[in-house]
């Protein structure tokens, strides 16, 4: 059963199942935050009289606000107490939430829509903190239990936003995150371990160490590039899948898009195993096979359209189950190891990793548009399988020395 603590025990010490299934839960629900307006922008239009040009920028400027505080203000949790920034952004996410809610005009959604993302980044403190209460030989399976609900935060919050918007409106579905935030909150404030500050730097100073942790080492590079390259592929799949199915020969609804989002679920439930390999046999080996899925799952898809629509689509389905599985056994592995090389400044090497992850998402969102434009589905299968085989080829090369070791996995 959770306790309360305050204190600033030895973390290790108070770990739980029960404390890693909160984490989880709570970086799930927080990240799921930046993606409940994207279904339900064809609703808001019809009330706020607004066209898809002008709606168009709430979910980019939710993805900026997130951005912007992985740059700004991940870096903190080397600087404060993980606990309190936690909590201070879980009431900040609340508030951007309820305004969200309540907002009588676009303009007034657009500056709650910034503020979404930018408290949502409470998500990329919570995955530090749990690798934080690992011990060494746990840190791969339980960053991987953390980080699996954050993936299904991802891949569900579509769904749970678009039923809700449709059957009750999108108020209500804004009110009803901002309410279960507030929840989360007071569990954790209750549950949550009180986490001592690691570095004296000053803000500047930390942000400017940023580039300094790029410089000096290899394997912070190489994963940020690495899990970068698989998010472009992600994106690029995700991006133009709607597209896609509402064309020739599927004539499919948004909905049904979003229904894939079920079967990438059913992949991350599966990727706790990753974390539970990396422990015993290194996080190289995880990130190579789960590159090697994923480069498999998309090459596949690029059959699609010499395939009849109902073999395509169960094709789509099982592609998706397994390119999800690979890319978040990758992140795990590559979040193994980055939360391995100095443990006084994880948020800030979290912080670099996760700009990676950023940028790829974002290249692979234009990028596979534009695949799509010119050369159609075998484009972006072809455009993802080639991202995912650049993954791979990172980690071909052998080691000589173990990265477990030099872990501590």
């Amino acid at each position: 059963m959770l306790s309360r603590s305050t204190s600033l025990h030895p973390p290790e010490t108070l770990l739980t199942r029960g404390l890693i299934i909160l984490l989880a839960i709570g970086a799930g629900l927080a990240v799921a935050s930046l993606y409940y307006s994207q279904p339900m922008l064809g609703v808001m239009s019809a009330e706020l009289q607004a066209g898809p040009e002008t709606l168009g920028w709430i979910p980019t400027l939710t993805q900026l606000g997130y951005a912007s505080g992985i740059l700004l203000l991940a870096p903190l949790g080397d600087r404060h107490d993980r606990k309190r920034i936690i909590l201070i952004k879980a009431a900040a996410l609340s508030a951007g939430l309820l305004l969200a809610c309540f907002a009588p005009t676009v303009s007034l959604l657009l500056v709650a829509s910034f503020a979404i993302g930018l408290a949502a980044t409470m998500a990329q403190d919570i995955v530090p903190a749990a690798a934080i209460l690992a011990p060494a030989g746990r840190r791969g399976s339980v960053v991987g239990t953390v980080m699996t609900g954050l993936l299904l935060g991802i891949l569900l919050s579509r769904v749970v936003g678009g039923f809700i918007a449709q059957s009750f409106g999108w108020r209500i579905m804004f009110g009803a995150a901002a309410l279960i935030i507030l929840a989360l909150a007071a569990v954790l404030w209750r549950c949550l371990p009180g986490f001592a500050p690691t570095s004296g730097l000053p803000y500047r100073a930390l942000l400017g160490s940023l580039g300094t942790l790029w410089r000096q080492h290899p394997h912070l590079r190489r994963s940020a590039i690495a899990q970068g390259l698989l998010s472009l592929a992600f994106s690029a799949f995700w991006s133009t899948l709607a597209v896609m199915l509402h064309a020739a020969p599927f004539h499919l609804g948004a909905d049904v898009a979003g229904a894939f989002g079920l079967a990438g679920a059913a992949g991350a439930l599966a990727a706790p195993l990753a974390g539970r390999v990396a422990d015993r046999r290194g996080p190289t080996l995880v990130i190579r096979l789960g590159a090697a899925l994923t480069a498999t799952s998309f090459a596949a898809m690029i059959l699609l359209p010499l395939l009849p629509p109902p073999v395509a689509l169960w094709l789509i389905a099982v592609s998706a189950v397994g390119f999800d599985l690979g890319i978040q056994m990758a992140m795990i592995a590559h979040q193994s190891i980055v939360y391995g090389i100095d443990p006084a400044s994880r948020s800030r090497l979290n912080a670099v990793l996760m700009t990676g992850v950023f940028v790829g998402m974002a290249a692979g969102g234009a990028l596979g548009s534009l695949a799509l434009a010119y050369w159609g589905w075998m484009g972006v299968s072809s455009l993802a399988t080639l991202a995912a085989i650049g993954a791979l080829a990172l980690q071909a090369r052998p080691r000589r020395q173990s990265i477990a070791m030099r872990c501590g996995a």
